[in-house]
C-alpha cells in the first residue's frame, strides 16, 4: 500500500529545512544560492523545498537523481572511470553554493551489496576532494548544509514498519505534527545548548564507557568544546565532541546495523589500542567493514556522541543512520564516528589553525570517511576531570549533569 504525506506535512518539513536548519537555526537568506540534492522518490518534498527557497528570496539549484541506477553504474564502470573526478565541475558547485540540502531516500537499502567493497571505496576516495572542499568552506563560515530523510517503502520494509508508520516516526521526530515546528525545534535546542555548555565547562579529560561487551576509554583532550543543535541533521538531538583520537583504548560493541554505501554491516565489534582499531569483526558485511577501515586514518575516532532518551521522539529502529543515531527509546544511544573529526569542536577560530596544531591536539583532520556506528544497549559513561575526580555524566539513557 502506497503512502504519501499530506501537502501540509511536506510544506512544514520544507519550512524546517529551509528556514531553520540552514544557517545554524536562522534559515536561508535572500539572494543565497541553495543547492538541493534529492532522489526521484522524494519529488513531492523536492517541490516544496524549491518553493520554500523561492519564497525566501534565494536561488534554488536542483540535482534530481533517478532511483536505482547506481548498481549498473558500478557494474559497467572500469576502475579508471570510478576513479575519475570532475574537478572543475565539483569545485564550481562549491564556489557557487551558499547552502546545500541533501534528501536521503533509499528505494533499496541493499542496492549495492553485490558490488565489491574495493569498487565502492575506489569511488569514495575519488570524491574526497569534493567533500573536503565543502568542509573547508564550512569552516570558513561561508557554507551551511542540512540533510533529512524521505520515507520509502524500502526503508520501511527494512525497519519492519508500514510506510505510514515509518512516516509517522519522521513526522513526530521532526515536530511536523505541531502547529509551529520551527518554534518547537528552537525550544528543544535550549536543552541541547545547556548540556553541551555544561559538558564543556567540566573540563573532561577522559570518558569511560561501560556497557554489554563494551569497556572503552575515550580521551577528550584539551582545547575542545561539545557540539549539538546546529541544524545540520534533521532530526538531531545528540550532544557530541571530536575527541583526541590518540587516547582511545578498549572494546566496543555496536548493537545497530550500519548501512554503508548500499550495503549492510551488522554486529560490529572493535578493539582500540593507543588510538587505532587493532581488531574488528562483524556478523554480516565484515569485508566491507575491513575495507572501510583501510581508508586513510579511518581506524581513528573522529566523533563521540550521546543522545538523551528524554529529548528524542524516535522510538523505533529506522534502518538509517540519520534517525538511528538520534533514537531515544529506553536507553538513548551512543555512537562513534570512525574517520574525520569536526573542526568546529575547536573553541577558537578553526579557519586559522595550522595542520601542525591540529595534529598536536589530536584532531583526526584528514580521513577517508566519517562513518557513524550506533549502539542502543544500556551504558554508563563516567568522566574523569582534569582535577582527577570522577563524575557519572550519563546513565540509563539520560544525562545526569
Amino acid at each position: 500500500m502506497t503512502y504519501t504525506p499530506s501537502k501540509e506535512i511536506l510544506q512544514k518539513y520544507a519550512n524546517v529545512l529551509v528556514n531553520f536548519a540552514l544557517e545554524s537555526g536562522t534559515g536561508v537568506k535572500p539572494k543565497q544560492t541553495v543547492f538541493i540534492n534529492a532522489p526521484e522518490v522524494a519529488k513531492p518534498l523536492l517541490i516544496e523545498l524549491r518553493n520554500a527557497v523561492l519564497r525566501a528570496g534565494a536561488y534554488p539549484i536542483i540535482n534530481f537523481q533517478p532511483d536505482l541506477i547506481a548498481k549498473e553504474h558500478f557494474e559497467l564502470a572500469s576502475d579508471d572511470q570510478l576513479a575519475f573526478y570532475a574537478k572543475s565541475y565539483y569545485q564550481g558547485i562549491v564556489d557557487q553554493t551558499d547552502c546545500m540540502i541533501f534528501i536521503l531516500g533509499d528505494v533499496d537499502p541493499h542496492e549495492l551489496e553485490s558490488i565489491t567493497p574495493e569498487k565502492l571505496m575506489l569511488r569514495r576516495k575519488a570524491m574526497l576532494p569534493y567533500f573536503e572542499a565543502r568542509k573547508e568552506k564550512e569552516v570558513q563560515g561561508k557554507y551551511t548544509w542540512t540533510l533529512a530523510i524521505y520515507g520509502t517503502q524500502g526503508l520501511a520494509d527494512e525497519a519492519k514498519l508500514s510506510l505510514e508508520d515509518y512516516w509517522n516516526q519522521i513526522i513526530s521526530a521532526c515536530y511536523l505534527n505541531t502547529p509551529d515546528p520551527v518554534a518547537r525545534w528552537k525550544e528543544a535546542y535550549k536543552e541541547v545548548d545547556r548540556l553541551k555548555d555544561k559538558l564543556t565547562s567540566m573540563r573532561i579529560k577522559t570518558l569511560h564507557v561501560q556497557a554489554p561487551e563494551t569497556d572503552l576509554t575515550v580521551g577528550i583532550g584539551y582545547d575542545r568544546k561539545w557540539l549539538g543543535g546546529s541544524g545540520r541533521n534533521v532530526p538531531s538531538f545528540e550532544v557530541f565532541i571530536s575527541p583526541d583520537w590518540r587516547v582511545t583504548n578498549g572494546t566496543v560493541y555496536f548493537s545497530e546495523p550500519l548501512y554503508y554505501m548500499g550495503t549492510m554491516i551488522k554486529d560490529i565489534r572493535l578493539e582500540f589500542k593507543n588510538g587505532e582499531v587493532i581488531s574488528s569483526s562483524a556478523s554480516v558485511g565484515e569485508n566491507y567493514l575491513k575495507e572501510m577501515l583501510e581508508l586513510e586514518n579511518s581506524k581513528r575516532l573522529g566523533e563521540f556522541s550521546l543522545t538523551d532518551s528524554r529529548l528524542s521522539n524516535i522510538t523505533k529502529f529506522m534502518a538509517h543512520t540519520l534517525f538511528d543515531e538520534n533514537i531515544g527509546g529506553e536507553n538513548g544511544n551512543m555512537h562513534l564516528a570512525l574517520g574525520s573529526c569536526f573542526k568546529e569542536s575547536y573553541p577558537g577560530n578553526a579557519a586559522n589553525v595550522s595542520e601542525d596544531v591540529w595534529a598536536e591536539h589530536g584532531y583526526n583532520i584528514k580521513a577517508g570517511t566519517h562513518t557513524d556506528i550506533i549502539t542502543t544497549t544500556n551504558r554508563t559513561v563516567t568522566a574523569t576531570l582534569e582535577d582527577g575526580s570522577d563524575v557519572v555524566i550519563y546513565k540509563d539513557g539520560q544525562f545526569t549533569v
